[in-house]
């Protein structure tokens, strides 16, 4: 029998990108989606590409249901649990950041979702707290580098689209500002850093120094990061390294080419490539921001909880042109 499940936020981005992935899951139906701002709306109202996928209305009345995605603004996912208990045995995600460096809410004590790193740990929880775009993105070019206990300082550069800023209209996410035009923010104080060096730490066992200059780009999803770290390890051995480190991971690939934005978009994958000069280290990394950046790493997240096929649902093929 396939599992229920609710969308809380099902009205933005995240939420939305929920519904095109779980109306095809194998093993799950949804019961509801949820939003305050537009109930008694016909999600294919709001999302056209929705007409022959999900005609569901949204309704500000939650269910009990097995799986709870919290796709609500950073910061209220806490707030909304409070307010509305569920049950202990119903698997919560949340893509927020309320519980990526806190995970308490009650009694519930919730896990870092990043796969690659606590796949152990999530398997059989019911309580998940997905990670950033920019940090899965950075944390995955860095991970095997940790892992070694070799990051010192790390100088790093990320470009993401419009989309993850997210649904409410701001002045850098009109078209007529963000076309044609690239513009650096929250330089070196972005909120992604606490959590990215809290993981990164744990595994390098030692202080790691993140600079981190997020970039706003001029397409609409998409994160692409260039790391550069110092290190006297060959090129050779460090390719070596990744492909060792992800070699069991469905989602992660580590190219000897050029990568690029093209290869992920649309999918739960992420890529990863490495170029040394001198003792100079750049890794780049690319991944769709709302897919491995959100909603598809949520989805990866509940296949693992559930004890399914990791990549049930998430068999995704690239936009080439």
């Amino acid at each position: 029998m396939k599992k229920t499940v609710g969308i809380i936020g099902a009205n933005g981005y995240t939420g939305s990108e929920l519904i095109r992935l779980l109306a095809f899951h194998p093993h799950v139906t949804l019961s509801f989606l949820y939003s305050r701002s537009n109930s008694g709306t016909i999600i294919s109202d709001l999302y056209p590409d929705l007409t022959t996928v999900c005609d569901k209305v949204l309704t500000d009345q939650p269910e009990e249901v097995d799986i709870l995605f919290l796709c609500l603004p950073h910061k209220e996912s806490q707030n909304w649990l409070t307010q509305n208990p569920v049950r202990e045995d119903t698997l919560v995600i949340d893509l927020g950041n309320d519980f990526r460096l806190e995970g308490n809410s009650g009694n519930r004590e919730f896990i870092y979702g990043l796969p690659e790193i606590n796949k152990k740990q999530l398997a059989g929880t019911k309580s998940i707290a997905n990670p950033g775009c920019f940090a899965t993105a950075i944390q995955l070019a860095l991970l095997p580098l940790a892992e070694k206990g070799i990051l010192d300082e790390v100088f790093t550069t990320g470009i993401t689209g419009s989309t993850g800023a997210g649904q409410s209209l701001q002045a850098t996410t009109h078209f007529t500002w963000r076309n044609d035009n690239i513009s650096a923010y929250k330089t070196l104080k972005h909120q992604h850093v606490d959590e990215i060096l809290q993981q990164l730490v744990s595994l390098n066992n030692q202080e790691v120094a993140l600079n981190f200059v997020p970039w706003r780009g001029d397409f609409s999803r998409g994160i692409f990061t260039s790391s550069t770290v110092k290190t006297d390890l060959d090129l050779e051995d460090i390719e070596q390294l990744y492909e060792n480190f992800y070699a069991d991971e469905p989602f992660v690939k580590v190219s000897r080419k050029a990568i690029d934005l093209k290869q992920v978009v649309n999918t739960n994958r992420c890529v990863i490539q490495i170029e040394k000069s001198g003792n100079v280290v750049v890794i780049h990394s690319a991944i769709d921001n709302l897919l491995k950046g959100a909603s598809g790493q949520a989805v990866q997240n509940m296949n693992i909880a559930m004890g399914w096929e990791e990549n049930a649902g998430l068999n995704l093929k690239p936009i080439a042109f």
